[in-house]
């Protein structure tokens, strides 16, 4: 038997092979770990045994899910930029002991330098400031901006920045929209801190949007919401007075704050929704930016449909930054408008509320959209509010919303062109990818 000699040429093909194939098998990994989760999975129908309205709704709320629902709240609705700055600015420049920001997208521009400016400011005061931004999302925040607050002693961190050895996590980010002043006023809602985000929605560059100003006990609560990400990023625990104070009743809302993140709990935020459509038995009025629910979901949702409960939803239309996301939604439209759904696409502008109202009573708002991604990938936050007065009021600017927006009826949704069709098609199975 002859031995094949081979050539370098030989070799250096076959190192290449190898090479190519390390690499493929690295980025199946990291696909996988990426856009899977090892949570628990809601795999069948939930059982209806109690309605909204019901004790035992808010007790399963409060217990099979947590935190509590506390009493002694007030929440104060802020629309869009021209009341939502103004009154976080304000907060920031009252601080006194602590100051604690999370954010998703902050960008340097005028009003991400008007938030440096007033952080730093406060720090140089002697008020404790940290400030948590997503390595993503902040991606076009300034080096200079950064500088002035850390130079001013404000503690500045980037959740999940790319390192080599994080690669399996690239895609969790810190979608939460959280700033709590002096441990006792909360802020949460659709808001990052960027110029689309300023005005009245006036216009394209101006988006609509909600954020919240709460203050009572459930603040508490943001605020370890807050620190959980804080200890995950630094390994620092804050507490103590300056962010734990005793909270007296500030209102009449019982209240929750409810968190999500694929190291705990992701399937927990599903499972929320989940069990409140499950006991709808009024109405589902849904504000979304990002409405690409997934099977299980939109089964509940038809389900609730034919038992007679009215289903609104609010959403993107001509004006978005985000066209796959809005194509992948639309192809699933059908059997929603069939059973009942009303669907309504906003119009003057980027629409970016992430608010549910169910059978009048349950408000749930914060940085949630209803997609894979919201769901499982993302570490997000809400504030669930139990109360009948306050819903109603958030119906009323639900109402003004469908007001700018087109309702898009089963017969306009069977006229779109064939391209369009096709797309949605090909988007549709993208998932968490979106």
């Amino acid at each position: 038997m002859r031995l094949k000699l081979e050539t370098p040429k030989t070799h250096t093909g076959k190192f290449f092979v190898i090479v190519i194939s390390v690499v493929l098998t690295l980025v199946a990994v990291l696909l996988v770990s990426n856009f899977s989760s090892c949570e628990k999975k809601v795999k069948q129908d939930i059982p209806r045994l109690y309605a909204v309205a019901d004790t035992q709704f808010e007790r399963s709320m409060s217990v099979l899910l947590g935190p509590a629902i506390v009493g002694g709240n007030k929440v104060e609705p802020l629309l869009n930029g021209e009341q939502i700055f103004p009154a976080m600015l304000k907060s920031i420049r009252e601080a006194r002991r602590s100051i604690n920001l999370e954010t998703y997208i902050y960008w340097s521009e005028e009003i991400g330098n008007k938030f440096a400016d007033a952080l730093a400011e406060r720090a140089r005061a002697g008020v404790k400031v940290h400030v948590l931004v997503d390595w993503v999302g902040s991606s076009k925040m300034d080096a200079d901006a950064i500088r002035r607050m850390k130079d001013a002693g404000v503690q500045f961190e980037q959740y999940h920045p790319l390192r080599w050895y994080s690669l399996g996590r690239i895609n969790n980010r810190t979608h939460r929209k959280l700033m709590i002043v002096d441990g006792a006023i909360g802020y949460t809602g659709g808001v990052g801190i960027a110029a689309v985000w300023t005005g009245n929605a006036q216009d394209p560059e101006h988006w609509r949007d909600s954020h919240f100003r709460i203050e009572g006990p459930v603040v508490s609560q943001m605020q370890a919401v807050f620190m959980d990400n804080w200890i995950k990023t630094t390994g620092r625990v804050l507490h103590g007075p300056d962010y734990f104070p005793l909270l007296q009743p500030a209102g009449n809302l019982a209240a929750q704050t409810f968190s999500s993140s694929p190291s705990g709990g992701t399937e927990s935020m599903h499972l929320m929704y989940m069990l409140a459509f499950t006991a709808a038995r009024q109405s589902i009025y849904i504000s979304s930016a990002y409405f690409v629910p997934d099977e299980r979901t939109r089964d509940t949702l038809m389900d609730a449909l034919k038992r007679g409960v009215k289903l609104k939803i609010v959403m993107p239309g001509p004006h978005t930054d985000a066209e796959t996301v809005r194509s992948s939604s639309r192809g699933m439209w059908g059997p929603l408008l069939q059973a009942g759904a009303e669907i309504y696409e906003y119009q003057p502008t980027m629409y970016h509320c992430k608010v549910m109202i169910v059978d009048g009573l349950l408000t749930s708002v914060g940085s949630t959209n209803f997609d894979d991604r919201s769901m499982r990938l993302n570490d997000e936050a809400n504030v669930n509010v139990y109360d009948a007065a306050f819903a109603q009021r958030q119906t009323q600017i639900f109402e003004d919303d469908i007001k700018r927006s087109r309702r898009i009826t089963y017969a306009l949704w069977q006229a779109r062109p064939w391209q369009d069709k096709l797309w949605e098609e090909v988007t549709s199975h993208l998932g968490p990818l979106l």
